[in-house]
């Protein structure tokens, strides 16, 4: 059962099944990428053909070594010709290509199983919200004078309005005039009241302040 397809060599049923599946299953990757996270139609697409464009490489390739490792390299190079992604696209994208070396080497019924287990488990993880951080934590960054002392300097209002804070980073600009805070908050409500920023203006001479939820990228 989970024997190659391909004991015979390369025909035109064996390939137009392999292709077929590397389609299905690339579909279906994309789907499960896109299960309750925020997603792109080029990384829809991308995820849907990947398994099907490896396979056709593993068809060509058939066990040439200089072969193999001008593909690798090839791969390398696209690697460096795209933006970063978030850990679980890069997931995704892992499952993509191995569906298509699977596929690409005639094991269609391991690479179907592997698929049903991988997006099962990923898609029960995901409904877990297993690892995820607080959905209410926040950014907030805080431009103040280089004369102020900044330990310490908005404690109380913290205690007054999060349930958490930590003073994560901390940065000059302007040539050294001014610092740049940055906090990871939990606020006590959920979101952050006027009245918050208001007397943080009051402190820093009403210089700028940016508060916002924290992106998927920065979770990583």
């Amino acid at each position: 059962m989970l024997d190659s397809i391909l004991t015979s060599g390369i025909t035109l049923t064996t390939f137009l099944i392999c292709t077929a599946v590397s389609l299905i299953l690339g579909v279906g990757t994309a789907l499960v990428s896109m299960y309750r996270a925020k997603s792109t139609q080029s990384l829809a697409v991308t995820l849907a053909i990947l398994p099907a464009a490896v396979q056709i490489v593993i068809m060509l390739v058939n066990g040439n070594i200089g072969a193999g490792v001008a593909v690798a390299g090839a791969f390398g190079l696209v690697r460096f010709r795209s933006a970063p992604g978030t850990a679980r696209e890069i997931g995704s994208l892992f499952l993509a290509m191995a569906i298509g070396l699977a596929t690409g080497m005639g094991y269609v019924a391991l690479a179907v199983i592997a698929f049903v287990i991988i997006a099962a488990a990923m898609l029960l993880l995901t409904a877990l919200r297993f690892g995820e951080g607080d959905a209410e934590e926040r950014v907030l960054k805080i431009t103040i004078p280089e004369n102020l002392d900044y330990e310490g300097l908005f404690d109380d209002l913290f205690v007054i309005y999060t349930k958490s804070h930590t003073l994560d980073k901390v940065k000059t600009s302007n040539m050294g005039t001014l610092y740049e805070l940055e906090y990871r908050i939990v606020p006590k409500n959920g979101g952050v009241p006027k009245e918050f920023l208001d007397e943080i203006r009051c402190r820093n001479g009403n210089l700028n302040i940016v508060c916002g939820r924290i992106s998927t990228a920065e979770r990583l």
